[in-house]
């Protein structure tokens, strides 16, 4: 199993940057397909970006250029830095982790993943 803890949730300005942190507990880590969803009360969760046992990334249209999903192995540590925020970036933010070679499935909608974080808020105000 994997347990997966976020953080740096936090309100900022339009235009502002913050940077997600998810820290992973579980072995093998480095074999997990890993990814960021955000979802809102109500609405349908959308999966944000992904990176895969190699290190190759899948993003979303709606985040690909303001968006980076990173990780540091050594730490067991995703990270998504988000750039140019905008009002509609408003989201709780989870991380997740699905099993290896997924990611392709996780990026195109074909299934879910295995393991989720609480979530850690993101208010980006006009």
């Amino acid at each position: 199993a994997v347990r997966l803890v976020e953080s740096g949730g936090d309100s900022v300005q339009a235009g502002g940057s913050l940077t997600l942190s998810c820290a992973a507990e579980g072995n093998p880590y480095l074999r997990y397909c890993m990814g960021w969803f955000r979802q809102m009360p109500g609405k349908e969760r959308e999966g944000l970006a992904f990176i895969d046992e190699d290190g190759k990334t899948f993003y979303a249209d709606s985040v690909k250029g303001r968006f980076t999903i990173s990780h540091d192995t050594a730490k067991k540590t995703l990270y998504l830095q988000m750039n140019n925020l905008k009002p509609e970036d408003t989201d709780m933010y989870y991380c997740a982790a699905a099993r290896p070679f997924t990611c392709v499935a996780l990026a195109a909608k074909r299934r879910l993943p295995d393991y989720w974080g609480q979530g850690t808020q993101v208010t980006v105000s006009s």
